[in-house]
């Protein structure tokens, strides 16, 4: 393919392994409620799925719950606290990123993450801060899977959707870089659920590693 005109990431299980965060804020939650401690795995499955399914998955409520808002309000209030504590980099990503620093590559981020807390935790990672673009819900009037959000970052950048690269670990993430008409590449690493496995998203390219997602782009001629 030719030499793309930046290259954008999803954040939570894509760019940065944010559930070791999550699994202490979330039990640090419950043992405020008394509840039982859930184990890494189970926290793990819900990041990608946001606030709302982290909090329903622990408590086993729904969203209607009299307790919900409550517990939302929180588990956000603690997240913020401890939001960069275990949080890193995917093996592999800082590989990806240097490689597009020497091919002049600029790199950015778009996520369902609020910018709140997006902003708090690149702040917290040294490693990031050239980041060129960040989007977030608040940007925007529709989310992905809506294509609005990678829109906003090629209009920022001053560049043609597609001529950019979109790598995610979700579903939303492929329906939203296909409906850009961007190359999109899927992760196995990340946040998955079994019964969307990313080779069923349609990805142009799907990746079971960080480390494999390095070896595609040194094996580019653009790079």
């Amino acid at each position: 393919m030719a030499k793309p005109s930046a290259l954008l990431f999803d954040l939570d299980g894509t760019l940065l392994d944010t559930a070791p965060d999550f699994h202490v804020v979330v039990n640090r939650l419950l043992a405020e409620e008394g509840r039982a401690e859930r184990d890494y795995a189970f926290v793990r499955a819900q990041v990608s799925n946001g606030s709302q399914a982290l909090v329903c998955s622990a408590f086993d409520i729904t969203p209607d719950a009299a307790d919900f808002s409550r517990l939302r309000a929180r588990l956000l209030d603690l997240y913020l606290q401890h939001v960069s504590v275990y949080t890193c980099l995917f093996d592999g990503l800082e590989d990806v990123l240097d490689l597009a620093r020497a091919a002049s590559i600029p790199w950015g981020i778009v996520t369902n993450k609020p910018r709140l807390y997006s902003e708090a935790l690149l702040a917290r990672q040294p490693d990031l801060q050239d980041c060129a673009v960040l989007v977030c819900p608040d940007d925007v009037s529709r989310r992905k899977p809506h294509p609005e959000p990678l829109y906003k970052a090629c209009a920022t950048l001053a560049i043609d959707p597609s001529s950019a690269i979109y790598v995610g670990d979700h579903l939303r993430d492929i329906e939203s870089g296909k409906a850009a008409g961007m190359f999109t590449i899927g992760v196995e690493y990340g946040y998955l659920e079994e019964t969307s496995p990313a080779t069923s998203w349609g990805a142009d390219l799907v990746v079971a590693t960080g480390t494999e997602l390095a070896s595609w782009f040194r094996d580019q001629p653009w790079t």
